[in-house]
């Protein structure tokens, strides 16, 4: 009797954990979707670790980057566009340029994550209902709209707090999902050591990879929303700490559950010579080493990331432009439910045209960085300001951090351009 009780006590605990979670879930909701899944996927599947050290940093600037934002708004009450427009010089035309990247970004994002969401669905219909492989193209593309107005329908009815609790779903079904999946295939420690160093393969698409990587793991919507998040959550100042650890495990949490997901893909396709071109290839090769429970572990995992990254791909063009007009966001507006819309017709043109889902994901990626550099200046740039900031003063762990993340991010947006010229 007395063993159930402990049982009950500690779930109620781990259930309190993952509901004590702030505005961190909807950072792990924009990192860790298909896209990052993809592009650790397919790293693991190609390079094995060797791009583990990307990760690392992308996910330490991450951390610095979120904690910088969220304590700009707490202590100014301001959030990011609106302080860009309203203190620097040239904000305004900065703040849309900014406005127009990452939309572009995310939408193109939308996309893949529909893609590889509506095919995962398929996969799962085909393996018990094999006619249904005739009719490929319409089982996806059916799915992708029944998944796309029923996230559309349930922004129409959401606030912040219901956003959250989807959210908390979803993220927690795929770390545990990813976190199990680990525990089959595993890289070897060695490889793991070396990924720390740094080097970039020295193949066709190996450039584009860590262009990727970076656009997924250090997104700039992650940054620019968190000011709203944290004044949709109610923070204030009293919340600089507990803002500051939410920053920080969101940022571990986002590196764990990341290579996780890139040594599942070395254990399992890197040491056998096999790699990711469709997104059956995710799964099937575990199959020969772990068995079918396995596979469906981690088609879930997957799934739950793609639907975990709806919700923030929709949110982010009104959320900006709102961001932009008055630093509030008011789901029950007109402008709210035109911009949803759109994003969501948007999101449908991968599907629709049959496209690969996969290759749509890795290059909407690569396109988010070139927007990263300016939103990594900005906030620099307002926590410099002593006018905004008056007493407070940033400490110099956090400027040495910013500033380190300014430079990652410029090296970063130069390799993706050659990879983009190289690729096309």
């Amino acid at each position: 009797m007395e063993a159930a009780k402990t049982k009950q006590s500690f779930i109620k605990r781990l259930i309190a954990i993952v509901l004590g979670f702030g505005p961190g879930i909807f950072a792990i909701g924009y990192t860790i979707g298909t896209g990052s899944v993809t592009s650790m996927i397919v790293a693991g599947s190609k390079f094995g670790m060797q791009l583990l050290w990307v990760l690392l940093l992308s996910c330490l600037f991450s951390g610095v980057l979120m904690f910088a934002y969220g304590n700009y708004a707490l202590l100014t009450g301001e959030t990011a566009l609106y302080g860009f427009k309203k203190h620097i010089k040239g904000g305004k035309i900065l703040a849309i340029l900014i406005i127009i990247g990452i939309t572009f970004g995310q939408w193109n994002s939308l996309m893949g994550i529909l893609g590889i969401s509506a095919s995962i669905i398929f996969e799962i219909l085909a393996a018990n209902f094999e006619w249904l492989r005739e009719f490929r193209y319409e089982t996806v593309l059916i799915t992708a709209i029944v998944i796309i107005v029923t996230f559309y329908l349930l922004m129409l009815v959401g606030k912040y707090t219901f956003f959250e609790k989807v959210l908390i779903i979803f993220v927690s079904a795929m770390g545990f999902s990813f976190f199990i999946s680990f525990f089959f295939v595993q890289p070897l420690a060695v490889d793991v050591v070396k990924g720390l160093m740094p080097s970039i393969p020295n193949v066709a698409g190996g450039k584009m990879l860590v262009a990727a990587f970076v656009g997924t793991t250090m997104a700039s919507a992650t940054f620019l929303s968190r000011p709203l998040f944290v004044k949709g959550k109610g923070w204030t100042t009293k919340n600089l700490n507990q803002q500051k650890r939410d920053a920080i495990t969101a940022a571990i949490l986002i590196f764990i559950i990341s290579g996780a997901i890139m040594a599942i893909a070395t254990g399992a396709m890197f040491y056998q010579g096999k790699e990711v071109t469709h997104v059956l290839d995710m799964a099937n090769t575990l199959e020969p080493v772990a068995g079918k429970w396995s596979v469906t572990i981690f088609f879930f995992g997957a799934l739950s990331a793609g639907l975990s990254s709806i919700f923030p791909c929709l949110l982010i063009a009104p959320l900006l432009v709102a961001d932009y007009q008055s630093g509030t966001l008011d789901t029950n507006s007109r402008q709210f439910r035109i911009i949803t819309a759109i994003a969501c017709v948007v999101a449908l043109i991968g599907p629709a045209f049959g496209a690969n889902p996969i290759e749509i994901q890795i290059l909407s990626q690569v396109f988010n960085v070139f927007v990263l550099p300016i939103v990594v200046l900005g906030i620099i740039l307002l926590l410099r300001n002593k006018n905004v900031m008056k007493d407070y003063k940033t400490s110099l762990g956090v400027y040495v951090g910013m500033y380190a993340a300014l430079f990652f991010s410029l090296v970063i947006s130069y390799n993706g351009v050659v990879a983009l010229f190289e690729y096309f």
